[in-house]
């Protein structure tokens, strides 16, 4: 189980202001998919910390403009969707509760391909996944490896027989006209 850290300052020194677990939260239609909000920040965050979280309780996934979310997400292998008992019904009413302002971008019609107002930083932690892209580009990551996601349409293909785990920091973006 990860944990989560967050300093803070008491009696004008630093301190940790917080120490918890973050808890495995996998989704029941989707077995091994395991997406975990973890911090937020406003667009123009202060310091010292006041104790808030913007993470919790928001009505988004999704960080506003300039505003910035934290997520780490376990991918299963493909082979989880395509078995013969997924039911896809099941799965797109969990993602509309558990990812709201993110599940809507999802595309019905290319399963898995998406695009959000975002600049997101991933870092492959665990596994092996793909990114691929709109022009047909796939882009096979190995652990370590780091994805800087411009706003662009794609989506998280996961071909192998273990889940992946990667960490992004999602930073809110205005979408300007190419």
């Amino acid at each position: 189980m990860a944990r989560l850290i967050v300093t803070a300052h008491r009696n004008g020194k630093s301190s940790v202001g917080l120490d918890q677990s973050i808890p495995a939260k996998p989704f029941v239609s989707v077995p091994g998919f395991d997406p975990t909000l973890i911090w937020g920040t406003l667009a123009t965050p202060s310091v010292p910390w006041d104790g808030s979280n913007v993470a919790a309780g928001g009505r988004t996934v999704l960080p506003d403009a300039g505003g910035t979310k934290l997520m780490k997400v376990t991918f299963p292998p493909d082979s989880v969707m395509t078995s013969s008992d997924f039911d896809p019904a099941a799965a797109g009413a969990e993602y509309m509760s558990r990812l709201p302002g993110l599940a809507e971008q999802f595309e019905p019609e290319s399963p898995g391909m998406h695009t959000t107002d975002t600049v997101d930083y991933g870092i492959l932690m665990d596994g092996e996944i793909t990114l691929e892209l709109d022009d047909g580009k796939a882009v096979a990551l190995q652990p370590g490896d780091i994805v800087v996601q411009n706003g662009t349409r794609h989506a998280w293909r996961n071909g192998g027989s273990r889940p992946a785990t990667l960490i992004f920091v999602l930073i809110g973006a205005r979408r300007r006209n190419a």
